[in-house]
């Protein structure tokens, strides 16, 4: 007895845990939530903590206000992150963004058909319903792995206006390399009919995805959707030879001067380099290499090659000069491809921001 009265009036320190009551069973440890049972802001704030600081705050930074707020108070609020739960967000994540690849690369069904190898169908239709919850796909999207080649050869004969809706939801470099195997009398139709495109209806849109539904799979969107107009056919035609695209300028100026003249002044042309000032050629000539140079400047305007050969020292302007002189006759089609190279250097370099290339109104550079 005395000893049950020493230990009830021994005081207990400040760290010591406070001893159950007589009788009472411990407290229940609190079990941690199944991730299948979280939220997605739940789910975020796992795979964030699992992350770090330092990539989160990487991440923070493309975020807007509300969605680091959001995710912040769910960081708070965690109290402890079980391995179980880090291993599973992970997994789902890893899942998530190798079918949103697949879906991107080739489609939904193209998406279920891998995941349901590597997966299994549940699993797969699970993920597959999950993205498409909150997914649009564009129309057209089941022939974005169809070889264009293959494509030329269903399109071909449709109506100027059924290839430009096609083309106008490709890929540019698709859509460009089935340009330019067009005939020519069709090519210019159908660049003008890509360019003055605004908004086509589901019913449209539906219409001609039925035109290729024997040969190819299928998809529709029940939205409007927004394709073509002049950006799109300068983004085409800045990846189609230079045959095709003189060619398809030329004649759209005949038929509709002011289309074409709006087209011109967002396309960049190798002879365009005049418009350059002098600081941005000199940055273009250090990409570029020197057999291309000379090859490129072949039969091209006095005023363009003067334009090249002001901005490099003067042994470097003789020693290409000569080049020039000992190269002799060139193709006309090696020309081009040259040409074609700078070019999109150039266009690389003012996507980047290193140069600024005037194309009119609005332009002048202010000092």
């Amino acid at each position: 007895m005395a000893a049950q009265a020493q230990a009830q009036s021994q005081p207990r320190g400040r760290g010591s845990p406070a001893s159950p009551a007589a009788g009472a069973a411990p407290a229940p440890a609190k079990k941690a939530m199944k991730v299948k049972d979280m939220n997605g802001r739940q789910k975020a704030a796992i795979f964030l903590v699992t992350l770090g600081s330092e990539i989160s705050a990487e991440i923070f930074k493309h975020l807007r206000e509300d969605e680091i707020e959001t995710l912040t108070f769910e960081i708070a609020r965690l109290e402890t992150v079980e391995p179980e739960q880090k291993d599973q967000v992970l997994m789902e994540f890893q899942e998530l963004m190798m079918a949103s690849e697949f879906i991107s690369s080739g489609g939904i069904d193209y998406a279920r058909e891998l995941l349901e190898k590597a997966l299994g169908s549940q699993k797969a239709i699970d993920i597959i319903n999950r993205l498409t919850s909150s997914l649009q796909v564009r129309p057209f999207d089941f022939i974005r792995r169809t070889d264009p080649a293959h494509l030329l050869n269903f399109i071909q004969p449709e109506h100027p206006q059924t290839i430009a809706l096609i083309l106008a939801y490709l890929e540019p470099g698709k859509a460009g390399y089935i340009l330019q195997k067009l005939h020519p009398d069709v090519q210019s139709d159908v660049a003008r009919r890509i360019a003055t495109m605004d908004r086509t209806s589901p019913e449209v849109l539906r219409e001609v995805e039925r035109v290729l539904e024997k040969k190819l799979s299928t998809l529709s969107s029940e939205d409007f959707t927004a394709a073509g107009g002049v950006d799109s056919i300068v983004e085409i035609l800045n990846l189609v030879d230079r045959t095709t695209e003189k060619g398809i300028i030329e004649s759209l100026e005949e038929e509709n001067p002011e289309l074409a003249e709006e087209i011109k002044k967002k396309m960049f042309v190798f002879e365009d380099i005049v418009l350059l000032d002098d600081r941005s050629i000199q940055k273009v000539l250090r990409e570029v290499d020197g057999q291309e140079l000379a090859k490129a400047l072949k039969g091209v305007d006095q005023e363009v090659q003067e334009k090249i050969f002001k901005n490099m020292s003067k042994r470097a302007a003789t020693m290409l000069k000569e080049d020039m002189e000992y190269m002799g006759p060139v193709r006309l089609k090696d020309v081009e491809e040259a040409q074609q190279k700078i070019v999109s250097i150039i266009r690389h370099l003012e996507e980047t921001g290193d140069i600024v290339i005037s194309r009119g109104e609005g332009d002048e550079l202010v000092q």
